[in-house]
C-alpha cells in the first residue's frame, strides 16, 4: 500500500480530499515507471481542476496535484535503464500527491542535480507558463506591457522575465494602493484596482501611447477594461481566469487589430513530442541555475496533514505551498 491524498468528488478542498492507503501498483507496462515522489505543490490549477471546473476531462476520485519532484524507483520492460534512480518532474496529468506515482516514462523530465527537490517541485506550471508567454509575446516592437495579478508568482515571473529583455510591465493588483512588491520585481509601476483611478493610471504608465501586451489570468471586469486600452494590433492574452467571471462577448470581437487570445499551458505540454520534453523544460532549469524565477515557499505541509490543513483554510492563493510527500 502507498500512501495518497484523494478527492472522492468535484467539490472544494476542505470538503472532498482525504488521505488514504492506495493500492500499490503490482505490475507495470512496458514505458511505465514508479516515482517516489519527494514534494509535490499546491497550485490554483489544482483547486479549480477539484471543484469541478473541468468535467469533461476529470474522472472522480483523484488523486490531485499537476506539480511535483520524485525519484524514479522501478521501471518497465522497456524503460531505459538509466531511468532507475533519475529524479524527474513526473507531469501530463494529476497525480503528484500521493507516495508513489505510476506514469509513462516519456512524461518524466530529468531534474538537473544543481537544483535541490523544492526548486524542481515549483520548475512546472508558473516558470514554464512564464518562459513560453514571454518567449511569444515580447519581441519587438513591443515596449508597454501589463500584467494582472502582480501579487501572484507567475506575475513575479513574467516581471523578472520581462525585464531581462529591456521591458519594464505594469502590473495590477488588488491589494491597497501602495503595495510594494517585496520580492523586488522590476516593475515599471505597480497600480491596485481598488483605486477608482486604476484605468488612468494604466494610461499614464504606458504613456498614453496604448498598451502593446497585456498579460491576463483574471479576466471579468478588469479584463474588459483593458481590452479598448490596446494599441491598433495589441492583444490581450488571457491565460487564467482567477476572476471566475469570462470576458464580455464584446471584448471578444477584434476592433482595428485589438484582440484576444487564450493560452494554455496544457496545450503546449500536450502538443509537443514527448521527447521534446526536456528541451521545452530547458530554458526554466537555467533559469533556476542562474537564481531567476524562484518560488519562495510560505509553508510546507506533511502529506497526512494535507485535510487538516484545508480544514483550517490552507488554499492555493495562500502562497506557495510545498505537500512533503515523502514517507
Amino acid at each position: 500500500m502507498t500512501l495518497g491524498a484523494v478527492a472522492a468528488r468535484p467539490g472544494p478542498l476542505a470538503e472532498v480530499v482525504s488521505v488514504r492507503d492506495l493500492p500499490a501498483q503490482r505490475t507495470l507496462g512496458d514505458h511505465e515507471v514508479i516515482v517516489r515522489m519527494t514534494s509535490a505543490a499546491l497550485n490554483p490549477s489544482d483547486e479549480i481542476t477539484v471543484s469541478g471546473a473541468y468535467g469533461s476531462r476529470t474522472r472522480f476520485p483523484l488523486v490531485p496535484g499537476f506539480e511535483g519532484v520524485g525519484e524514479v524507483v522501478h521501471a518497465g520492460r522497456l524503460v531505459p535503464p538509466s531511468a532507475l534512480g533519475a529524479r524527474v518532474l513526473p507531469i501530463g496529468s494529476a497525480g503528484t500527491w500521493q507516495e508513489l506515482r505510476t506514469v509513462e516514462h516519456p512524461w518524466c523530465v530529468p531534474v538537473p542535480e544543481s537544483l535541490d527537490d523544492t526548486s524542481g517541485c515549483f520548475a512546472y506550471v508558473n516558470p514554464l507558463t512564464a518562459v513560453l508567454l514571454v518567449d511569444r509575446y515580447s519581441s519587438p516592437p513591443v515596449r508597454e506591457v501589463v500584467v494582472t495579478a502582480a501579487t501572484s508568482t507567475v506575475a513575479g515571473h513574467l516581471a523578472e522575465l520581462l525585464a531581462l529583455r529591456g521591458i519594464h510591465a505594469v502590473g495590477l493588483h488588488r491589494r491597497q494602493p501602495g503595495w510594494t512588491d517585496s520580492r523586488a520585481a522590476p516593475w515599471k509601476a505597480l497600480v491596485s484596482t481598488q483605486d477608482s483611478s486604476w484605468a488612468d493610471q494604466v494610461r499614464a504608465a504606458t504613456g498614453g501611447r496604448g498598451v502593446d501586451v497585456v498579460l491576463d489570468c483574471v479576466g471579468g471586469t478588469v479584463g474588459d477594461r483593458l481590452v479598448p486600452m490596446l494599441r491598433p494590433g495589441g492583444v490581450l492574452v488571457l491565460y487564467g481566469l482567477l476572476s471566475g467571471v469570462p470576458l464580455a462577448g464584446r471584448s471578444l470581437v477584434p476592433q482595428d487589430g485589438r484582440h484576444v487570445e487564450m493560452f494554455r499551458l496544457r496545450d503546449t505540454v500536450h502538443t509537443v513530442p514527448r521527447l521534446a520534453l526536456p528541451a521545452l523544460f530547458a530554458p526554466v532549469f537555467e533559469h533556476l541555475d542562474a537564481g531567476r524565477l524562484r518560488t519562495e515557499v510560505t509553508r510546507r505541509v506533511a502529506l497526512s496533514d494535507l485535510p487538516d490543513a484545508f480544514r483550517a483554510g490552507l488554499h492555493a492563493d495562500a502562497g506557495a505551498v510545498e505537500i512533503l510527500t515523502a514517507p
